[in-house]
């Protein structure tokens, strides 16, 4: 069994992972987090869910968390990104090895968005291509750019940083158009009412399956904004399949056809689209298959080159 943490904007999940069957064993712990807590609250709280797995003694552990972080170092670089801020230059992989009990062999830490990516390439969506995109649509655009399930994140193949969220359309990163809070401004702008009056995107989803004709506007033109974003990165990658998920997917039925008419508006109109099938428990296996195989071959980097 592999033990992994996931780190999320909200709360942190702690759970053994087994490989060999690709899946989470047993329930997993989860603790709610406070972003802009102080750092002893934030890493008590880590420890705490980790604590309560009764690892492995000694074990090596995948961590899974969002960006900007250095995981070769461990180091926390939250700085201006609205939490975690009390963390900053905190070498979280030190602090946590002191503080959960049995003490780790060693933490593997790896970007919550390649963590998604490898637990779909595990058994999921992208289980099978040689090389796959995977997305995470919430509160940013979050991306995987997969090579035999390893993430690539440097070279000319991918977005800088192998980050989607780095891409600029039309002037503007590409999160201006498509986010939770980008979809939010323009369905009050549709509607001349204030971002904070209207529903989350699951509920102008809602809306426009109604029959909300501003909802269903708002929606296609992000999606389809996001397959134009995309489509040259997908072609220059190979990628066999694009993969999407995070919060916004649950919308699935009112994504795919945008998403589709951008990528063939971009040129990569045969490319294969699928909905995540491990929205829960890719992330986890995504970082117990990261720390297996960093633990095997002591790279210590974030990712592969080409």
């Amino acid at each position: 069994m592999r033990p992994v943490l996931e780190i999320g904007g909200t709360h942190v999940t702690a759970a053994l992972v087994d490989l060999s069957a690709g899946t989470v064993h047993g329930r997993p712990a989860r603790e709610p987090l406070t972003p802009q807590g102080g750092a002893e609250e934030i890493l008590g709280r880590l420890a705490r869910a980790a604590s309560r797995l009764e690892a492995p003694p000694s074990a090596t552990w995948g961590v899974a968390v969002p960006g900007p972080f250095d995981y070769a170092a461990g180091v926390a670089l939250f700085q201006g990104v609205g939490k975690f801020d009390s963390l900053y230059g905190t070498d979280v992989g030190a602090a946590l090895r002191a503080r959960i009990r049995p003490a780790p062999a060693a933490l593997r830490f790896v970007n919550d968005a390649d963590a998604f990516g490898i637990g779909e390439h595990t058994g999921g969506a992208a289980a099978g291509h040689a090389r796959a995109v995977c997305l995470t649509l919430g509160s940013g655009v979050g991306s995987a750019f997969l090579v035999d399930g390893m993430p690539v994140n440097d070279g000319p193949l991918v977005p800088p940083e192998g980050s989607a969220h780095r891409l600029v359309l039309d002037g503007r990163p590409l999160e201006e158009t498509v986010s939770r809070r980008a979809i939010r401004a323009a369905y009050a702008r549709a509607q001349d009412g204030d971002p904070d009056d209207v529903p989350d995107v699951r509920g102008i989803a809602a809306r426009a399956r109604a029959g909300d004709a501003p909802a269903g506007t708002v929606l296609a033109h992000a999606f389809r904004a996001l397959g134009v974003a995309m489509a040259p990165w997908t072609i220059r990658f190979g990628a066999g399949v694009l993969v999407v998920g995070g919060s916004i997917s649950a919308s699935w039925d009112l994504v795919v056809a945008p998403l589709r008419e951008g990528l063939s508006d971009g040129g990569a109109a045969g490319l294969r689209v699928a909905p995540a099938l491990l929205p829960d428990t890719a992330s986890l296996l995504g970082a117990a298959r990261w720390a297996a195989s960093s633990a095997s071959d002591e790279e210590g980097s974030q990712g592969v080159r080409l």
